[in-house]
């Protein structure tokens, strides 16, 4: 699933990662119906602009607030009524919500900043004047 901050606080407190966790879970129990067993789900975070970096308005701030005001602790006041939030940590709170059993990947550390690491990630904020904000990232999931 891919989700920006709006797609991440969605409409009503429910967004992408909700609807996701929704989804795998009604498919995990017809899984279980047909006695394939039921699993625990997983996450895994890929790279993003960073908490450093990902400047936002007080309506974004207040938009997470709302669904869940422990949201508060994953901004940080920036310049003149800006806030830096930190995507990686919203995310894990909201799936932490929703009982997923583990989340992996990005944690919200300098190294997994798009926008801070050119030679790593594509980051359509940084490159779109001298790259006309072209560019992909893939990641693939399987299961053994």
């Amino acid at each position: 699933a891919h989700a920006g901050w709006r797609g991440l606080v969605g409409t009503d407190g429910i967004g992408v990662l909700e609807a996701t966790v929704a989804a795998l879970r009604a498919a995990v129990d017809r899984d279980a119906d047909k006695g394939k067993g039921k699993g625990e789900l997983l996450a895994w975070l890929g790279p993003c602009i960073g908490p450093e970096r990902f400047e936002v308005g007080s309506e974004v701030k207040a938009a997470f607030e709302a669904h869940d005001p422990a949201a508060s602790v994953c901004f940080k006041a920036g310049r003149a009524d800006r806030w830096l939030a930190d995507l990686p940590a919203l995310a894990r709170q909201r799936l932490a919500a929703l009982g997923v059993a583990g989340v992996h990947g990005n944690d919200g550390s300098a190294g997994w900043c798009t926008v801070g690491n050119p030679l790593r990630f594509h980051s359509y904020r940084r490159d779109q004047r001298s790259q006309g904000g072209s560019g992909r990232m893939a990641a693939c999931i399987w299961v053994d």
